[in-house]
């Protein structure tokens, strides 16, 4: 029954006082007192990513007074990643959009969530596509945009299909929020023992071990593992007792990793995950693109590394990025794994976290940034004793393992979603159905 819902073109669905239209043309210098505006590049993975927004002048967001934001509507990136599409948080009322960018207003007996869901599916973006043009740098027309068919079934079961997508969309959104929570939480206490060194410093101070372990959460068994003075070190002042090392004291092993060769069919497209650079961007890595064999690992030079590991990206764009592996899996030479020693785990990670741009800064190369694994190994930081990195990684694995078990549940959710989305918005699959799907996963 797929095709079953009639479809309208998009410019039918539309406010008739607001027709689908693009935004601002010269923003002209930014203002910081200004008026937020949205660019192409600004709406991506159904977000408008309001922490990157710039500003233009009042007086040149009242020329466009058309485009300006009430919060609720869509927008869409017409230029450079066109058809990613999301809907104005209200946060964002009286904010504007670019040029490179669509505004979409609809009736009130259209839902918006669902015609939102229709444009980001892989229906809408193969509709979207065929009106994609450029050699260079794709475009969407804003003319060729109008006519997109959007399906139209009833108004309640618009929201109905809404609602289902929009459930799974909200748990995935919370797990995402509340894992920037729990990586807010490990870096605070990360910074404070071993950047900050606040415990040594209160000492220090001579202020009352009560009020030192009431104002920063310690025990008295745990601020007594810290001593009460600093000394000086090549790195600057230092606990007294630390010292300055590199990740090599506290990993077990730190390796490269290697590439099966792609001329052997046998190595390839096993199980084994196989993670490359770019994937690095993703903080928590649970899987990757592509997998290898039993064979591609054992005869080859690219090796499995257990789940814990850090890895850190030495190659190219994303030279001195860093993710953490939720599974064991094996990576290509342009990773570095750090394999931390038990009680260095999470030591090992928010260090390397918070030396990105050190990390970066490390990498040569006129035409390719590169790091390679001597400069990460020898990377300097600050070294805690055993028994306090012991007790740091008692007081943040918990964090990374409810960071890694959100993320987890967050790509199950995403699979449901995607499978559901086209049945749902071509009619396949009706909400009763799908309700009955979503209870068998949960």
């Amino acid at each position: 029954m797929a095709g079953e819902w009639p479809k309208t073109p998009l410019s039918d669905l539309t406010d008739p006082d607001t027709p689908v239209t693009y935004g601002v043309v010269k923003p002209g210098d930014e203002d910081p007192e200004g008026v937020l505006f949205i660019r192409g590049g600004d709406i991506a993975g159904g977000r408008v990513l309001a922490g990157q927004l710039r500003t233009i002048s009042e007086a040149v967001s009242t020329q466009y007074k058309r485009t300006l934001l009430r919060g609720g509507e869509i927008v869409m990136s017409l230029v450079g990643n066109p058809g990613q599409v999301a809907i104005v948080p209200k946060s964002l009322r009286g904010a504007n959009i670019a040029r490179q960018a669509a505004l979409i207003r609809l009736r009130p007996d259209v839902d918006t969530r669902f015609v939102m869901y229709y444009l980001g599916s892989r229906l809408g973006q193969e509709a979207l596509s065929a009106h994609s043009r450029g050699s260079v740098q794709q475009v969407i027309n804003l003319r060729d945009l109008k006519t997109v068919g959007i399906p139209t079934p009833p108004l309640a079961e618009q929201r109905a299909i809404a609602h289902i997508l929009g459930t799974l969309d909200d748990k995935i959104e919370l797990n995402r929020s509340m894992n920037e929570t729990l990586e807010a939480i490990a870096r605070a206490i990360f910074k404070s023992w071993f950047v900050d060194f606040d415990p040594v410093r209160a000492k220090a101070s001579g202020e009352p071990p009560e009020s030192i372990c009431h104002r920063l959460g310690l025990t008295p068994d745990l601020l007594a593992l810290f001593p009460d003075r600093l000394v000086d070190s090549e790195l600057g002042e230092i606990p007294e007792g630390w010292r300055v090392g590199d990740f090599r004291d506290c990993c077990d092993r730190i390796e490269s990793g290697g590439t099966p060769s792609r001329s052997v069919a046998e190595y390839w497209n096993g199980v084994i995950p196989w993670l490359t650079s770019g994937e690095v961007r993703d903080v928590i890595v649970l899987d990757t693109k592509e997998k290898i064999t039993e064979a591609g690992l054992n005869e080859s030079s690219a090796k499995l590394w257990p789940i814990g590991t850090t890895v850190v990206a030495m190659y190219g764009a994303t030279a001195g990025q860093v993710c953490l592996l939720a599974e064991k899996m094996t990576a290509n030479q342009a990773c570095c794994a750090l394999i931390p020693k038990p009680e260095f785990l999470s030591f090992v990670f928010l260090t390397a976290r918070g030396s990105i741009a050190q990390l970066s800064d490390k990498a040569s190369g006129s035409a390719q940034q590169n790091l390679n694994k001597s400069l990460v190994a020898n990377h300097q930081l600050i070294l805690p004793p055993q028994n306090v990195a012991y007790v740091f990684e008692q007081a943040t694995s918990c964090l990374i393992a409810k960071w890694i078990s959100n993320q987890r549940e967050g790509f199950t959710l995403a699979v449901v979603r995607d499978a559901l989305l086209p049945k749902l918005l071509s009619g396949e699959l009706r909400v009763s159905e799908a309700d009955s799907n979503i209870e068998a996963c949960a």
